[in-house]
């Protein structure tokens, strides 16, 4: 605990402390999945919910990213001292201790399961671990061994509609499968325009996450281009196989292709800002054509 924390009167501590919890779950990333956990239960069950169930698996899958999250920024709380973006995370500021990040972790963990577990079934409950596992044990420690972090990063960063569908059916369908496909692709072009433009930050701790080599060359923004081109077909599948139908493959197609557009800038000019708009791009490209697809069934 820093001098100036220690100085604090008690309900000034309070305060800081809460609000260190609040951005070790990184809320906004954390409802990012609960939305695509809830997108994923609504397209199996055409809209027709269980309301409390879909509530519960919302926020089940929120507490289970945050603990992820969470995990995450206690494993690499000395290498986020080192960058911009996230030197002033709870854990560098010392707003709170390590013991008390792995003590709220567990807490939040234990509650998200259990929520699962009462509310879904068993395969969601362990795809969820699973998911949990592979994001904080192993994508997190190979951001410092090479590109095939993205690779195993975007198989959690795709569960959770697929979790959604499991948790409305119980099974893994191919339904459920070209959900995941589709968010799992996205997540390459998402990851490498992220990577591209923090890449001075992300070097400062050792991260390795843009393919061809790390460079910030032409090969890797034509990688950037070839998966947000697979996008274009990916988002026609729902339709095709009777998820949903042809408006919301409408809005893919036209959401896929002005997607597409903003990565032949960063072929050609290979600048950050062309990286930026590829990076804004993905986040609005991908609740876009999930709202698409839900309207397309309610």
């Amino acid at each position: 605990m820093t001098p100036e924390i220690q100085q604090l009167s008690a309900l000034q501590l309070v305060a800081v402390k809460t609000r260190a919890y609040i951005e070790l779950l990184k809320i906004r990333l954390s409802l990012l999945v609960a939305f695509s956990c809830a997108f994923g239960y609504i397209l199996a069950t055409k809209g027709t919910v269980t309301w409390e169930v879909l509530l519960m698996l919302t926020l089940g899958g929120f507490l289970l990213s945050g603990a992820s999250v969470s995990i995450n920024q206690i494993i690499e709380k000395d290498l986020d001292k080192l960058m911009t973006r996230t030197k002033n995370r709870p854990l560098p500021t010392e707003r709170i201790s390590v013991s008390e990040a792995v003590v709220f972790m567990s807490c939040v963990l234990v509650i998200s399961v259990v929520i699962l577990w009462i509310y879904t079934n068993p395969l969601t409950v362990i795809l969820s671990v699973v998911s949990m596992l592979l994001y904080s044990f192993v994508y997190t420690p190979l951001k410092r061994v090479g590109p095939i972090a993205v690779f195993v990063g975007a198989i959690p960063g795709a569960l959770p509609p697929l979790l959604g569908w499991v948790a409305a059916t119980g099974s893994i369908t191919y339904e459920a499968l070209i959900i995941f496909g589709i968010q799992f692709i996205w997540q390459f072009p998402h990851f490498w325009a992220i990577a591209w433009v923090a890449d001075d930050d992300y070097s400062k701790a050792g991260f390795k996450l843009l393919p061809s080599g790390g460079g910030k060359d032409l090969n890797t923004a034509i990688q950037i281009m070839i998966y947000t081109l697979f996008l274009i077909p990916l988002g026609l599948l729902p339709a095709k196989f009777g998820i949903t139908g042809l408006d919301s493959a409408i809005v893919a197609t036209v959401c896929g292709v002005a997607f597409l557009a903003q990565t032949f800038s960063l072929m050609k000019t290979g600048s950050r800002q062309s990286a930026l708009r590829i990076m804004f791009g993905s986040f609005l490209y991908l609740p876009i054509i999930q709202i698409a697809y839900l309207m397309d069934i309610i």
